[in-house]
């Protein structure tokens, strides 16, 4: 039989915040005055932060949240929300009680928006309605519309992951230099997973090899040391001629190259010469 909360006038019970962020980095805090652990997560107290009131419907309409607090735990900091590291996290908001340590969740999303002022943070929460909002009927396009070694393109992803080494950088060029033996220009349109460094737990897009190594989606504004571990993952220009000559996957090709556009279906008929 499941619990009623708040069934009597005093109750032990504590809110709770359990933050998964894409880096595979799990946070869990509570509004109690020590630390909690249960379901396999320490939850640091931390008193300064405060959830606004959940808002639950029966409808379709997403549910609102959002959390404010103090950024002067270690695990909240100004820097690694700039970082981005806390981009589309996971969030879940629920009760626990101190003392048998059961636990009820109220609230699961994910972070939409984050703003930072004066040393506070506010983070706005999506529910997880918000995926009802997604078209999910593909559109037809020339070009592929899986992700390259994802559902639909079937190819493994280890065949086309790489480690590979840092070996200098160029903040102005925003461009990093590889010690690898893939050709760098099998890169391009691929992926960087950084495995250490301050960038660690994050991914970059390969926009393009240039001069000065090969050039990221994302802004270089921190030392990379030299010997820097990570991890390419080739890139694919998502036309059906690469599917089929570099990779032999023309079979589950996610695209429609030979169908014709809206031109074609707007002209005027013309008598035959």
């Amino acid at each position: 039989m499941s619990r009623v909360w708040f069934d009597t006038q005093l109750e032990t019970v504590a809110p709770f915040w359990r933050i998964l962020r894409c880096d595979g980095v799990a946070l869990g805090f509570t509004a109690h005055d020590r630390d909690l652990w249960f379901e396999g997560v320490n939850h640091r107290a931390t008193p300064g932060m405060v959830p606004s009131a959940i808002r639950r419907s029966a409808d379709l309409e997403p549910d609102s949240a959002e959390v404010e607090g103090a950024l002067s735990h270690d695990a909240l900091s100004a820097e690694d929300l700039a970082l981005g590291r806390f981009d589309g996290a996971r969030v879940l908001i629920g009760l626990v009680d101190w003392e048998t340590l059961e636990s009820h969740i109220l609230y699961r999303g994910s972070v939409g928006s984050i703003a930072e002022e004066a040393g506070r943070f506010t983070a706005v929460l999506q529910s997880r309605k918000a995926e009802l909002q997604f078209d999910p009927v593909p559109r037809t396009s020339p070009t592929c519309r899986a992700a390259f070694c994802g559902p639909g393109c079937t190819l493994s992803p280890a065949r086309f992951t790489h480690a590979v080494r840092i070996t200098g950088h160029n903040l102005a060029a925003n461009a990093i230099a590889l010690e690898t033996s893939v050709p760098l220009s099998l890169l391009a349109g691929g992926t960087l997973r950084w495995l250490d460094g301050p960038y660690a737990g994050q991914s970059a897009g390969i926009i393009a090899p240039g001069p000065n190594g090969l050039v990221l989606d994302r802004p270089l504004d921190r030392a990379i040391t030299a010997s820097t571990a990570a991890l390419a993952r080739e890139g694919c220009d998502r036309t059906l001629a690469t599917c089929a000559a570099r990779f032999g996957n023309a079979l589950n090709f996610q695209g429609e190259p030979f169908l014709p556009g809206n031109d074609q279906l707007a002209r005027y008929a013309s008598p035959a010469q």
